[in-house]
């Protein structure tokens, strides 16, 4: 997205979208709606639909930014709504695999406090950047762009290995270690971002 700074509020930038009606934003908010379905079916024990569903999700935090790239359709919206429906697309997803202690899926305490601790943080400067009008640090980094697919792959894989009747305990364990590291260094690179940035 492009860079959206301004002497006005950042989130008035918002209503200056020509539209909010684009693909890419369907896509997003497609995926803020898919994450209680996934809650919902996981509750259940609906694995194969929730596994369908999650998919799905996922897809469209591939496809949502291409959209937007290939049809020149980016918005404002869309920029501070994606970050924001993948928070809630994972996260949900993470601590429903926790809370229900589905079978094969177990999600350790520790791997939520860093994940929440995580978002939290990164929610609450993202709101302090835009009250400063610097909406481009708002963005996901790379490292941010990394711990999203890490997530991702690593949910997918344990429903694989649900499926199969599979579990490796070790390579799960690395997994684990794997998805906190990358969501550590996502976070660490952010904060760098901000602290580099001149007031």
């Amino acid at each position: 997205m492009a860079d959206m700074k301004s002497k006005h509020s950042a989130l008035a930038h918002i209503f200056t979208d020509k539209t909010w009606v684009t693909p890419s934003n369907f896509l997003t908010f497609l995926r803020v709606l898919l994450a209680p379905v996934i809650v919902w079916l996981l509750y259940y024990a609906y694995w194969q639909e929730a596994f369908f569903v999650f998919v799905v999700a996922a897809l469209t935090d591939m496809l949502d930014g291409q959209l937007a790239r290939w049809f020149n359709e980016q918005t404002h919206l869309g920029t501070l709504l994606d970050p924001l429906a993948d928070k809630i697309f994972l996260l949900s997803s993470f601590l429903a695999l926790s809370f229900f202690h589905v079978p094969f899926f177990h999600i350790p305490s520790w791997l939520l406090v860093i994940l929440v601790g995580r978002e939290v943080v990164m929610i609450c400067g993202s709101f302090f950047l835009i009250k400063k009008n610097q909406v481009a640090l708002v963005k996901p980094l790379w490292w941010g762009k990394m711990s999203t697919f890490i997530q991702i792959i690593f949910i997918c894989w344990l429903f694989i290995c649900y499926f199969a009747g599979w579990y490796p305990y070790v390579l799960h364990q690395i997994g684990l270690v794997l998805v906190a590291s990358c969501a550590l260094m996502s976070l660490a690179q952010y904060a760098l971002k901000i602290l580099k940035k001149p007031s």
